[in-house]
């Protein structure tokens, strides 16, 4: 049997009636500073709209490590992505005990880091295996505390299928207070999402107000309708769209490569990225960037969480 990798985070030991351990239980980078993020954070924290962060991956040293990077370097945000490759390499939620989720939970209200959960890559909700597996995922993002849970369109059995589908997992993710976020693939089109969310409305907002859209830039500028046009994707998309949740990435157009953010085209020429925010700001977005890669050196991250902040100042 496989042994999962250990955590370095320690939920700590609060006695009956005490809050629990804060910064000082926590992972070493956070005794050291508390929270980076709330040195870094601007003054208007409670009113921050857009929180920039990373993400896990199955082949860093542990399940944490990328968690641990973004905590001691002050990003708002953070995704968990259970990835476990058929070699052992990797993680699910199996390697996330009760103590270990307790903690991150408890370091996230800490730093005031907004957290997200993606689904697996074999959650497919027409397969009626996958029920599983889509509970699992939910049940994750709730001891996590986190706010959003990421799943990917679908369309091999058409629109409708689809909605049908994923309906019992949005009551349940309403249930729990958590967003539902639908992410295009690069076979899915701008006109997938059209139709998907015409369908969503018509199931009235009462019922599926917490649900929109997580744009993958690296996905939509590798699909065929808009090859190396993510924003010709965006523009395509009806207004009435929610875009609520981002994946930054970048390719040529030639493979799903998942580049760090400026250090693909846009590190030549930032245009497109400026055009990015600019469109999402008229949409009025507010959610999380989720850089989606730990890259060597992890500092590229630093590279365009930084970038990205002062794109975002030059717009206000």
């Amino acid at each position: 049997m496989t042994t999962p990798p250990q955590s370095h985070i320690s939920p700590g030991n609060a006695m009956p009636g005490e809050d629990p351990p804060a910064a000082q239980e926590l992972s070493v980078p956070v005794q050291r500073q508390r929270c980076a993020t709330l040195e870094r954070r601007h003054p208007a924290a409670s009113r921050v709209r857009i929180y920039i962060g990373n993400q896990t991956a199955y082949y860093a040293a542990t399940p944490v490590q990328p968690f641990e990077y973004a905590v001691a370097n002050g990003f708002e945000a953070f995704e968990w992505f259970p990835d476990k490759k058929a070699d052992g390499t990797g993680w699910d939620e199996d390697d996330l005990d009760v103590e270990t989720r307790a903690a991150i939970r408890k370091t996230a209200q800490v730093c005031q880091m907004r957290l997200s959960v993606h689904a697996r890559w074999d959650a497919d909700p027409f397969k009626p295996e996958s029920d599983s597996i889509l509970v699992g995922g939910l049940a994750l993002a709730r001891d996590l505390g986190a706010a959003l849970f990421n799943i990917h369109l679908a369309v091999d059995e058409g629109i409708a299928a689809y909605v049908r589908a994923i309906l019992p997992f949005v009551v349940r993710s309403a249930e729990l207070g958590l967003q539902i976020a639908i992410e295009n693939t690069p076979v899915t089109t701008p006109e997938h999402f059209n139709r998907l969310f015409s369908q969503i409305y018509g199931l009235g907002t009462e019922r599926t107000g917490h649900v929109g859209m997580c744009l993958d830039i690296g996905h939509a500028n590798l699909c065929p309708t808009t090859l190396n046009d993510y924003l010709g994707y965006l523009d395509q998309l009806d207004r009435r769209v929610p875009i609520i949740h981002l994946h930054l990435h970048e390719n040529y157009g030639d493979r799903d490569a998942h580049l760090p953010l400026f250090t693909g085209p846009s590190g030549k020429d930032p245009t497109g990225v400026r055009g990015l925010l600019e469109r999402l700001k008229k949409r009025r977005f507010s959610g999380s960037f989720i850089l989606e890669q730990w890259p060597e050196p992890p500092a590229l991250l630093n590279q365009a969480y930084d970038r990205l902040r002062q794109l975002l100042s030059n717009q206000a």
